[in-house]
């Protein structure tokens, strides 16, 4: 592996882990309030996936931090502005079909970006990939499958879900935007550089979407923010107030 900057291999790996993270808790909300009972345990399967994999990325992120922090303190005591997650994942879950849709928007990026890190020249990160991939194969097919059944369902479902398509979509470019980081990651062989993610993605997500009689917005519009640590949705704020809160309230607390 060529020589890797610290910093910027941390600052990977809790993007990584913040998109698991936040977009983890933001599934589980959804535990107890689910349309039916199938659908209250996968979601509650997948965001237990999530915050496995969040546990992976910020414990290997601490390591390299090397100032003796555990996942837990990266998650439970880092403020908005220093989390790096993508600005889809805090959107609000919105109805179901809005969660199932943005749930695939993620699904479809995080499959694709995985498949890459297996290949990575870290050995810890090709690990974690291995470990994580599989899970997430599993939460692409449900979600592509889900929305396929609501997009070419009843005429209210399809509503629905191209409502929640033309929502989500602007959001989707961050994703692919790259910076000094990326391309110091691809420059030691530890990950690839999201922008030649996107054709993948384009192809892999066009494919589902034709298959859900769904329509793809026009238009090259996006949302800049959360990875670069500024513009987080006002959502941020109130969801890790509810993330947070113990461990704030009882710091070190053991039971």
């Amino acid at each position: 592996m060529a020589d890797v900057d610290n910093k910027a291999l941390f600052e990977f790996l809790v993007r990584m882990g913040d998109n698991t993270l936040i977009l983890g808790h933001r599934v589980s909300e959804w535990c107890g309030h689910s349309p039916i009972l199938e659908e209250d345990i996968a979601l509650a399967n997948t965001a237990l996936d999530l915050l496995g994999q969040t546990k992976m990325w910020l414990d290997y992120a601490g390591k390299v931090q090397g100032e003796g922090k555990s996942a837990d303190d990266l998650a439970f005591l880092r403020d908005a502005w220093d989390l790096r997650n993508v600005l889809l994942v805090e959107l609000p879950n919105g109805d179901f079909g809005q969660t199932l849709m943005r749930q695939f928007l993620f699904d479809a990026y995080h499959s694709i970006i995985l498949g890459h890190l297996l290949k990575s020249s870290d050995d810890e990160v090709r690990a974690i990939a291995q470990k994580a991939s599989k899970e997430v194969a599993y939460h692409l097919e449900r979600s592509a499958d889900t929305v396929v059944g609501l997009g070419d369902g009843t005429p209210e479902s399809h509503r629905r879900m191209q409502a929640a398509l033309d929502y989500l979509w602007p959001y989707v470019g961050e994703m692919f935007e790259t910076d000094d980081i990326d391309r110091a990651m691809a420059s030691a062989g530890v990950a690839p550089e999201p922008s030649g993610l996107r054709a993948d993605y384009d192809a892999l997500v066009g494919r589902v979407l034709a298959d859900a009689t769904l329509t793809i917005p026009e238009g090259k519009f996006a949302h800049k923010g959360g990875r670069n640590g500024y513009m987080h949705t006002e959502h941020l704020g109130h969801l890790l107030c509810e993330m947070q809160w113990l461990q704030r309230a009882y710091p070190g607390c053991e039971w």
